[in-house]
């Protein structure tokens, strides 16, 4: 087989509007496999802070708490008191909490890209830590508006911030694979 039919079958046709994929590159493969590490070794890091914010006992407010299972109660009961520093710090840090996860997650796979894989995954993560707190933790109980909360504070996060940093870790093949099957076809490969 001659040269020029070698460079007719592996030339590709490039759409000046369309970027060339970045994962081809073997620099881009390195920045992603980083970026991914850096996202796990977060990840875990932040389950250590949520693990010791939420799963240490308080025995001293024992006698103060009460579980929660009807949901938008506790948050009603925040919005009703006279304090609005009170309703803030108790709305916002629960918003707040789980954050980090709107954002990591995405980028440590990208399975997890999408809110609503968001805040199924951070609602069931959290759905279990509020459980063990109800159960096992002393001065700790149930709070379904905590789960509610934290998911959607992630939800918020992966939506302004998430989204963004998984694109890039986790480029979406859908326009190169289009270009590929085209360039396929135009040479006769049936694939």
């Amino acid at each position: 087989m001659g040269s020029a039919d070698t460079r007719t079958a592996k030339t590709t046709v490039h759409d000046p509007a369309e970027p060339p994929d970045p994962t081809r590159s073997r620099g881009a493969r390195i920045l992603r496999a980083i970026a991914i590490g850096a996202g796990v070794l977060a990840l875990v890091l932040f389950a250590l802070v949520l693990a010791r914010a939420t799963l240490t006992p308080q025995p001293g407010s024992e006698e103060l708490v009460t579980g929660n299972t009807d949901p938008g109660s506790s948050i009603e009961s925040y919005l009703d008191r006279p304090e609005v520093r009170d309703a803030v710090k108790q709305i916002g840090g629960n918003l707040v909490m789980c954050m980090p996860l709107g954002v990591l997650l995405p980028v440590v796979s990208a399975r997890l890209r999408g809110p609503i894989r968001i805040l199924l995954t951070v609602g069931v993560v959290m759905l279990v830590i509020e459980a063990v707190q109800g159960r096992f933790i002393v001065g700790r109980a149930f709070d379904i508006d905590d789960v509610i909360l934290n998911a959607a504070g992630a939800c918020l996060a992966y939506v302004f911030v998430g989204r963004h940093l998984a694109a890039r870790v986790h480029p979406r093949r859908t326009r190169w694979l289009r270009r590929r099957r085209r360039t396929d076809q135009a040479a006769g490969d049936p694939s």
